[in-house]
């Protein structure tokens, strides 16, 4: 069985709030699709919690190739951004990014401590978070001549094909969307079809 299924979110969380001794950390969820887009929503919580000493924060993006990274941000190696990931991992979610904003409230949390807080953080947030289940999908690009419009159509229907776009123009072009686990088996029914050329997009 091939597994074709991610879970990721397609919109922010909303803010929690976790206190350990006076401490406050603010969790923040994101979809997130690129480095730039970590960095903007880094920027914004800055601007937000101009007062607040840490943003802690791991994020993952990709499905099949996995890229990540954890960020302790001026506290103690690995008690923050590692624990962060760990629930990234636990809920295993990609194209992610959690963010634990902390307040100091004056008393020291040692390194267990913060571990503890910022898993704890991460995983309230992921809590909140409207976490979906999506299909990995591969795209293909069909060429074809308007007489096999029908038959080209006739498969799209009983196979229940999403169409992404299409140019019709001296002939006709679409881009479709196919389940990952089925791609091979709608690949060869195309390239079967006489006079349709069809090849994968990314």
């Amino acid at each position: 069985m091939l597994e074709d299924v991610y879970k990721t979110i397609e919109k922010p969380s909303e803010e929690t709030l976790f206190k350990e001794k006076g401490s406050k950390f603010f969790g923040y969820a994101f979809p997130v699709l690129s480095e730039e887009d970590v960095k903007e929503r880094i920027e914004e919580l800055r601007k937000k919690h101009h007062s607040a000493r840490h943003f802690c924060y791991a994020y993952q993006l990709g499905i099949e190739k996995i890229r990540f990274r954890a960020n302790d941000d001026g506290e103690p190696n690995n008690s923050a951004g590692l624990p962060i990931y760990g629930q990234i991992q636990s809920f295993e979610v990609t194209n992610i990014l959690i963010v634990s904003v902390r307040y100091f409230g004056g008393t020291k949390l040692g390194v267990g401590g913060l571990i503890s807080a910022y898993k704890t953080s991460a995983q309230i947030t992921l809590e909140v978070a409207d976490i979906l289940v999506k299909t990995i999908n591969v795209f293909y690009k069909l060429t074809f001549n308007y007489d096999m419009m029908n038959a080209v159509q006739r498969i799209i229907k009983e196979k229940n094909i999403e169409i992404i776009d299409q140019k019709l123009e001296m002939n006709c072009e679409y881009i479709i969307s196919i389940r990952k686990k089925d791609a091979d088996s709608i690949f060869n029914i195309f390239d079967n079809l006489y006079k349709v050329a069809v090849k994968e997009v990314s």
